[in-house]
């Protein structure tokens, strides 16, 4: 190794290289060559959220006298530069790493410090006059600190991306509903036509699944703002002065707007990671609606001249390479995709939850990067579905009406007039013959034509009410 672009930096188990232009030390270098497993960094904002909390402890530490106020000053401007989003290339540690995220809690630690050694000394790295331990992470530990910042990282990006994604969401499905609703369409059931409703009915109902998808991810607050911080090691809360949580939370709350409560229980709140399994599920389950969404949009707007082609979704991009005109629903199969992978991350969650073991958890690196995957997932897709295809649908009026004309499902509103048997016996010719119920009833003879008439009219209307 040619050692012109290293320093030399040490941990308790001795000397290693790490590159001079590094923040980082001797824990981070060592986290990198033990783990060179996915390539894949932990997410930014479990990082941002992880420097929050840095800043803030030393901002109450500082207050409290416990820090030098000029170490506290160099800190507090190193983690608001991380969370800025400067210095990212300063964290390399693979997710797959040690379970408890202690290697990714010392390379904040090593990052801030070192940034913050070199505002007072312009020495970048090293542990003077800023160490990574004693200072930056003081009165914490990586088995508290890691489940907070993956608390506040998700429930911060749900209250900031997911929620007011799925809202703009089901707005637009709501005015679409509105826009529909004198739209009369063929229902169907098992594949098959069936009664007639109107196309706003249809949106009602997608707009309703996305309400509710909000109100389970909602639901989770309680859990989910319940965070480890302050039990240390084991849950004990050793070397936690008083009252340092709740002013810490104090003033996340105060920058954020967000309340996070310190755990009821520090033991359960380290060793198991049950909100996130629950945020997971509600994700999941998310994720069901939209996939049911988007592929009923596809369909109904499957042709244009040859499939059901009910609606017309906005023209994105061309969609064949060899077929000229042809226009794909890009977005739906784009949001599918996504809603897959929420799926398939919901199983990673099942599977890591499980992972605490008497004191602790062992797979936070992994619980961070799967739930914060499917947050930003189903909130970016909630917005890209609403913003460019849900708004720009267009209801195919004319092919809609036809359908509903020749649909054989109309005999069933000429059971209170002729009963089962002989209304079935006008669906079966008007199959036979090609022919439309109403022609069907008509040549059977069924009733007077005003009767049958008046019992396909009546039939309508409360579909239309």
């Amino acid at each position: 190794m040619d050692e012109k672009g290293f320093r030399v930096e040490r941990d308790t188990l001795g000397e290693i290289l790490v590159p001079k232009t590094a923040y980082y030390g001797a824990q981070t270098q060592r986290a990198v060559e033990n783990f060179p497993l996915s390539g894949r960094t932990m997410p930014r904002p479990f990082l941002e959220a992880l420097a929050l909390i840095k800043q803030k402890a030393a901002e109450v530490h500082a207050a409290h006298g416990r820090l030098d106020s000029v170490v506290a000053d160099a800190i507090i401007q190193a983690a608001g530069e991380v969370r800025a989003g400067k210095h990212w290339d300063q964290f390399p540690v693979d997710v797959f790493q040690t379970g408890s995220g202690t290697s990714t809690n010392m390379n904040m630690n090593e990052v801030l410090a070192g940034r913050a050694n070199e505002i007072l000394t312009g020495r970048r790295g090293g542990k003077h006059p800023v160490h990574p331990n004693d200072h930056v992470n003081m009165a914490q530990s990586s088995n508290d600190v890691i489940p907070t910042a993956l608390h506040i990282a998700a429930w911060r990006l749900l209250q900031e991306t997911t929620l007011p994604a799925l809202s703009l969401l089901e707005e637009a499905l709501r005015e679409k509903a509105d826009a529909f609703a004198d739209v009369l369409k063929i229902g169907r059931t098992h594949a098959q036509d069936a009664l007639p409703v109107t196309l706003g009915q249809e949106f009602s109902g997608y707009a309703r699944q996305i309400a509710l998808a909000a109100q389970r991810l909602g639901a989770v607050e309680p859990r989910l703002c319940e965070v480890a911080l302050g039990g240390t090691a084991v849950g004990t809360g050793v070397g936690v002065p008083p009252d340092f949580v709740r002013e810490v939370l104090d003033r996340i709350h105060e920058e954020t707007g967000l309340r996070f409560r310190e755990a009821e229980n520090h033991f359960e709140a380290q060793s198991a990671q049950d909100a996130v399994v629950e945020t997971g599920g509600a994700l999941k389950t998310a994720a069901v609606s939209l996939w049911k969404i988007a592929n009923d949009l596809r369909w109904l707007a499957s042709g244009p001249r040859c499939g059901l082609g009910e609606i017309q979704l906005p023209a994105l991009q061309p969609g064949s390479s060899m077929m000229p005109g042809k226009v794909n629903p890009v977005i739906l199969e784009a949001v599918l995709q996504a809603a897959a992978r929420v799926l398939g991350n919901d199983t990673t969650l099942t599977l890591a939850g499980q992972a605490g073991l008497l004191e602790l958890h062992m797979m936070l690196p992994l619980l961070a990067d799967t739930l914060l995957e499917s947050i930003e997932l189903i909130g970016r897709s909630a917005r890209v579905l609403a913003e460019k295809c849900v708004r720009g649908i267009e209801a195919h009026r004319a092919r809609c009406a036809a359908y509903v004309e020749q649909s054989l499902a109309l005999a069933t509103y000429l059971v209170p007039l002729v009963g089962y048997d002989r209304a079935a016996q006008v669906a079966q010719k008007a199959y036979d013959d090609g022919i439309t119920v109403r022609e069907a009833a008509l040549s059977l003879g069924v009733a007077s034509p005003e009767a049958i008439e008046k019992a396909l009219a009546e039939g309508l209307k409360p579909t239309l009410s």
